[in-house]
């Protein structure tokens, strides 16, 4: 286990705290994941890479993590109001397919945008619908508890005399009136105690085709029950890391302390974690906006709003350029931006490769490792990591441009930190290679650039010219030198 002073803001406390796991040398963590109904957004990428890095490096530290990211599938999340029918059984019903049809149909897609991102998967990916059974025995207990009630077949949290008793709205600093603004038309109004209320089980409308048995009707679960239900069966009753977007602090993460502190009578999550908001030019990202766009769409540049496609790894290092709690606007300069960075970045890593040790050095890079860590230890400070890289890519080229000297040492040392913080802690690789080790990848190139340099020496300049002629066509720009060659990506 490395040593280090990881530090975490914690949502509940609003401040930075030294990060104590409950169990030495385990850590649980539960991310709020996707609802797999409609294409995924630029917005749900971030989430999914914030808490990509803290599982990477609270691995690499050397912790055993247990992530859980959950599925919402149920299709309480988008009802519609008008024709009392969610989305997911809608489309099924027009379609003539299962729910979970429409259920895989999504998640696929979400699940091929993570690959691509190079977003390793959880631990556990539980669904809403596989634990029906465990959020009505949860239910039970908050019943028994006297924190709930039953209503013409729902059961509602009650959620003034919790506030009374136990305080509701310490996550997020807000009372039981603002969540009479966040109530929806799905919550059955006129069955609650009082407005504020939330619903723990909905009886089902007879049009309602996902529904489930239960003791107080044929309905389905409240969207914030499972959250509570599916983290603390894989993770315990008390684990030490909660993320997911600043959106869901309220109600949603609200009410899950509730109803956790209702069933446990203590607090169950001990870091509680938020990820900031993408916005385009300014605004929230929003179909009724005209500024929706998708991943796919993102990736093939298909969209008004795009001058040209962006790479999941651009996508990747454009939000990672920024803190995981500021926000970041999305623009074309931007993410073209983002697109150079990341490219000059990946060009130093290819010419350390290529680097020449001297028997003296005229860099340091003694502190340029200490440094590294310090940024992630500091709340997981991706864009001051990504500085000290680009500190170590100067170092770079300077050495392969006969500015400065290395030796052996600080070439390997070099390699180390690169290969550990923009390889395996922040997870950039090129173009195609997400999720594949790197170094075949390298090394396949540096192949057939060694079988053109042979084919020069022997004067085959047919053979040259073809391998360097096919690699520029399929994208890389070779150079040669008084060494031999140098290529990158173009």
């Amino acid at each position: 286990m490395k040593n280090h002073n990881l530090t975490i803001y914690n949502s509940l406390s609003r401040e930075k705290e030294t990060f104590t796991p409950l169990h030495p040398e385990r850590v649980g963590m539960y991310v709020c994941g996707p609802t797999v109904y409609g294409d995924g957004h630029l917005g749900h990428a971030r989430p999914a890479i914030t808490f990509d890095i803290v599982y990477r490096y609270l691995t690499h530290l050397g912790y055993k993590v247990r992530y859980v990211r959950n599925i919402t599938d149920v299709g309480h999340l988008e009802h519609d109001a008008d024709e009392g029918e969610d989305k997911i059984a809608k489309k099924a019903r027009l379609e003539q397919l299962e729910p979970m049809e429409v259920v895989q149909f999504y998640l696929n897609r979400y699940h091929h945008a993570m690959e691509a991102l190079n977003v390793l998967p959880p631990s556990i990916e539980p669904h809403a619908s596989g634990h029906i059974i465990e959020q009505i025995e949860y239910i039970k207990k908050i019943l028994d508890s006297g924190f709930a009630y039953v209503s013409e077949g729902s059961v509602y949290f009650d959620v003034p005399k919790f506030n009374a008793e136990r305080g509701y709205g310490r996550l997020s600093g807000r009372n039981i009136d603002e969540l009479l603004a966040t109530t929806r038309a799905l919550d059955g109004q006129h069955e609650k105690h009082n407005p504020s209320d939330f619903a723990l089980w909905k009886k089902a409308a007879p049009e309602h085709i996902m529904h489930w048995p239960s003791p107080w009707s044929e309905g389905f679960p409240g969207w914030h029950l499972e959250c509570s239900t599916m983290s603390e069966k894989y993770l315990g009753e008390k684990f030490d890391i909660h993320g997911g977007g600043m959106d869901l602090k309220f109600p949603h993460h609200e009410c899950e302390i509730a109803q956790s502190v209702a069933h446990n009578d203590h607090d169950t999550v001990h870091y509680w974690m938020h990820n900031n908001m993408i916005t385009i030019n300014g605004k929230k990202m929003g179909k009724s906006l005209g500024n929706f766009i998708t991943l796919d769409e993102f990736f093939t540049g298909n969209h008004p709003l795009l001058e040209q496609a962006y790479s999941p790894m651009t996508i990747r290092f454009f939000i990672l350029q920024a803190h995981y709690r500021g926000t970041v606007d999305f623009s074309n300069e931007a993410l073209q931006g983002a697109q150079k960075a990341l490219e000059r970045m990946l060009d130093g890593y290819r010419r350390l490769q290529q680097l020449k040790p001297s028997a003296e050095s005229t860099v340091d890079v003694s502190k340029l490792e200490e440094r590294c860590y310090a940024a992630l230890d500091d709340d997981f400070n991706t864009p001051v990591l990504i500085a000290e890289l680009f500190e170590a890519c100067r170092i770079i080229n300077q050495v392969n441009d006969g500015n400065a000297k290395a030796s052996q040492a600080d070439i390997d040392t070099l390699r180390h930190i690169m290969d550990t913080f923009l390889l395996e802690i922040l997870g950039i690789v090129p173009e195609g290679t997400a999720g594949a080790n790197l170094k075949p990848y390298e090394e396949a190139v540096d192949l057939l650039l060694d079988i053109r340099n042979n084919a020069k020496k022997n004067k085959d300049w047919a053979t040259s010219d073809q391998i360097r002629d096919r690699l520029k066509e399929i994208g890389f720009d070779v150079k040669d030198t008084k060494d031999g060659f140098e290529w990158s990506l173009k």
